[in-house]
């Protein structure tokens, strides 16, 4: 008999005690690879994209808006290469669960900005040749089954048209595609034109914000003080940053993400190590004879210890590929419900490298106390027991 089959009879030896505690530390590896990608999709990491585009807003709130004249006056900064407005629109389709991100954009400028969208030239020419036209991701449309040419109803809650109206009606143009990996938003895009003269008065000639794409090799620090002290004694003075710094900031509204998500982390892992501890202890002591025989029948003081050890690690290596597993699974899944708020959210192998060590680590700390006791069983006093 090999040490392997003991290592897989012994952790059969119970098994609804060894499923149980499995599905236990399982459940723990889901929620570590789910937190770990959701504190990335929050703080993001610094793409070059990101750090060569920068987001203009108002610099003592986020929800006041800035002057339509603002574009132009950042597109002159030196360094800017483009720059589009954008604007929170809201509103639902259909229905209110039907939410999702939409803004209206510089249709000649945003694909510019955000080079690494992906849009068939014919659709873009369609989205630049009528005002109503729409450009959606290509997710967006299947989930919704859109074609192009489709008339697509859209009730606003924050704009409403000059007409007293809430409804708005817009056609497609065609879809872009988001890169699989990429950070970027979602958005329904509308044009910013049709909007302006469409909205009610006491909304025209303002934009929520504008994002601004630098030239290669130009410092962003640069040109986000020149942007700065162009509109500091204006009566709308701005706050500007790089993409990828204005997501972290926005997080951490929210709290420190990583800090709780370690938090949270750190609970459950200690709490998984005193129960499955607890555990491999009721274990080993109800296999002091069977130890105490092994030993008797000729098996060497290392095997009886490595037998045990390799349990505790089986156990919680098993929890994890479990984990691990089951989370990729739900990449998909919840990629598409939380891509719209967080942006991407993707597992990372990493994180699973991460959570087979923790695995390992959980094991032998787990598994080494009774290892060193059976290395230690003395055979006459465990079989005078047994008696």
């Amino acid at each position: 008999m090999t040490w392997l089959s003991l290592v897989r009879t012994g952790l059969w030896r119970k098994p609804t005690r060894t499923v149980l505690t499995t599905l236990s530390l399982t459940v723990a590896f889901v929620l570590f690879m789910l937190l770990r990608a959701l504190s990335v999709a929050f703080t993001g990491g610094a793409s070059v994209p990101g750090v060569q585009r920068l987001l203009v807003d108002a610099k003592y709130a986020m929800t006041d808006n800035l002057p339509l004249a603002a574009v132009q006056s950042v597109r002159e900064i030196p360094g800017v290469v483009g720059a589009t407005q954008m604007s929170w629109f809201g509103g639902y389709y259909q229905d209110p669960a039907h939410a999702f991100a939409k803004a209206p954009v510089d249709q000649t400028q945003y694909f510019r900005v955000f080079p690494e969208l992906v849009i068939a030239d014919d659709v873009l020419a369609r989205f630049q040749a009528s005002r109503r036209a729409v450009v959606v991701p290509v997710a967006m449309a299947e989930e919704h089954g859109w074609r192009t040419g489709d008339l697509i109803p859209i009730v606003a809650d924050i704009w409403p048209k000059s007409d007293g109206s809430w409804d708005w009606e817009f056609e497609v143009a065609g879809t872009y595609e988001v890169p699989p990996g990429s950070v970027l938003q979602p958005w329904f895009l509308l044009r910013y034109d049709y909007f302006n003269e469409s909205v009610a008065d006491w909304a025209k000639n303002e934009v929520g914000w504008v994002v601004a794409r630098l030239d290669d090799g130009v410092d962003p620090k640069v040109v986000v003080d020149a942007i700065d002290v162009r509109f500091e004694n204006s009566s709308d003075p701005t706050r500007s940053l790089s993409e990828d710094e204005w997501s972290r900031q926005f997080a951490n509204q929210l709290g420190d993400i990583g800090l709780i998500a370690t938090l949270i982390l750190g609970a459950v892992f200690f709490t998984m190590l005193l129960l499955t501890a607890n555990v491999a202890a009721l274990a080993f002591r109800e296999r002091v004879p069977e130890l105490a025989v092994m030993k008797a029948l000729g098996f060497k003081d290392g095997t009886a210890a490595v037998v045990v050890l390799a349990e505790a690690l089986a156990l919680c290596l098993m929890g994890a590929v479990g984990g691990v597993g089951i989370g990729f699974a739900l990449e998909m899944l919840l990629n598409a419900q939380l891509a719209p708020v967080v942006g991407r959210f993707q597992m990372s192998w990493v994180d699973a490298g991460l959570a087979l060590g923790i695995a390992g680590g959980l094991g032998l700390a787990i598994g080494l106390p009774p290892a060193v006791s059976a290395r230690r069983l003395s055979i006459v006093h465990a079989l005078r027991e047994i008696s």
